[in-house]
């Protein structure tokens, strides 16, 4: 990416947050996808400490999340990871949901683990390494049980602070149906800020619609299966008004379309029938992909809202350089207390502010 593009980006960004130094804790939240984040790290940073031991995913998810800060200029810091069990309500819906997924060990690294056991034995340690590390700094940490990472930050986001600024840092495209004026997504690999602007420019459809097209194509990711013979393309050229950023066009919408369109135009027809025979796997995708209304219990709700509305954790110095030093990363970022000033001390003002307003 350009240098101009860069410093355009992180000009528009800035225009939706202000200064860090007004304003309440609230005011602009950065809320990180931990896992998403810790795994595109650990997949592509083989890094050692002085003992041999793989800490790749320990310094590049800190740094991610020390890189994103400074560059969004937030009030404040989430970090959600997946709860115990988060997938079970998606795979009684679902059975095959995620059942793909696996971090595939890269044998041609540098510095390779001698196994597939002996790589995911390394990436749990180093998972609970970064949560003890982020319960030193001025970021709220929240895990669930049995509810996913994007359900919970869908909830934060458009239920438990719908006065905030909120940016979503992933590369999950699922939360794009989030974005409105209110709700934007930071995308760390593409360096895409999208906003509802950004959303249609490059999806052809607004964000309120974005879902619709991703229930007809599915979600490789998730294991998620399209409708076979329907694209976006397909989808945008017989429904056109899709794009349309004034209107939200729902399932029912579509087909009472396919119902109603008696075309004799053979592809049309094709499209329609497609359309009429897949409403049970269209309703399915929808399900297992929607954020506006996330499925949770109201035992849950609550102790998300109770987390966030707890005073934010205040920055431990002292026992961040002890746990450095002790895992020996001195090498991985060698001014650590630079690093640590100038990621995390304006997050620390707001932090002690929520604990001036709560006390």
């Amino acid at each position: 990416m350009s240098n101009d593009r860069y410093i355009s980006i992180l000009n528009e960004i800035r225009k939706h947050g202000g200064e860090i130094d007004s304003g309440k804790p609230d005011d602009k939240v950065l809320i990180i996808d931990g896992l998403n984040t810790f795994i595109r790290v650990f997949s592509v940073i083989p890094t050692l400490n002085d003992d041999g031991i793989h800490v790749g995913g320990i310094v590049g998810f800190l740094k991610s999340v020390g890189y994103a800060i400074k560059m969004l200029n937030p009030t404040r810091c989430i970090v959600v990871f997946d709860g115990k069990g988060g997938s079970v309500r998606r795979r009684k819906l679902y059975p095959e949901y995620k059942k793909k997924r696996k971090t595939k060990i890269r044998l041609n690294r540098a510095n390779d683990f001698s196994s597939v056991d002996d790589e995911q034995k390394s990436m749990f340690m180093q998972v609970q390494r970064s949560v003890e590390y982020l319960e030193q700094l001025p970021i709220t940490i929240l895990s669930i049980d049995n509810i996913e990472a994007d359900d919970t930050i869908a909830y934060i986001s458009t239920n438990v602070l719908p006065k905030s600024d909120i940016i979503i840092m992933s590369t999950d495209k699922d939360f794009i149906q989030l974005v409105d004026d209110r709700i934007n997504v930071w995308s760390p690999t593409k360096k895409k800020y999208y906003d509802t602007k950004e959303v249609l420019e490059e999806f052809e459809v607004p964000s309120k619609n974005y879902l619709l097209t991703r229930i007809f194509e599915g979600d490789k990711s998730d294991n998620i299966t399209g409708i076979n013979g329907i694209g976006k393309k397909t989808l945008l050229k017989n429904f056109p008004y899709i794009n349309d950023e004034s209107q939200y066009i729902s399932i029912e919408d579509i087909l009472q379309a396919a119902k109603t369109n008696d075309s004799n135009n053979i592809h049309k027809k094709r499209v329609n029938d497609i359309i009429l025979n897949n409403k049970e796997k269209m309703v399915l995708n929808y399900k297992l992909m929607q954020l506006n209304d996330v499925d949770i219990s109201q035992n849950q709700k609550l102790k998300i809202l109770d987390t966030v509305n707890e005073p934010i954790s205040k920055l431990v110095k002292h026992k961040f350089q002890t746990m450095f030093m002790a895992d020996k990363l001195y090498s991985t970022l060698p001014n650590l207390n630079s690093w640590l000033a100038t990621s995390f001390n304006k997050l620390n003002q707001m932090a002690e502010k929520s604990h001036g307003k709560k006390s």
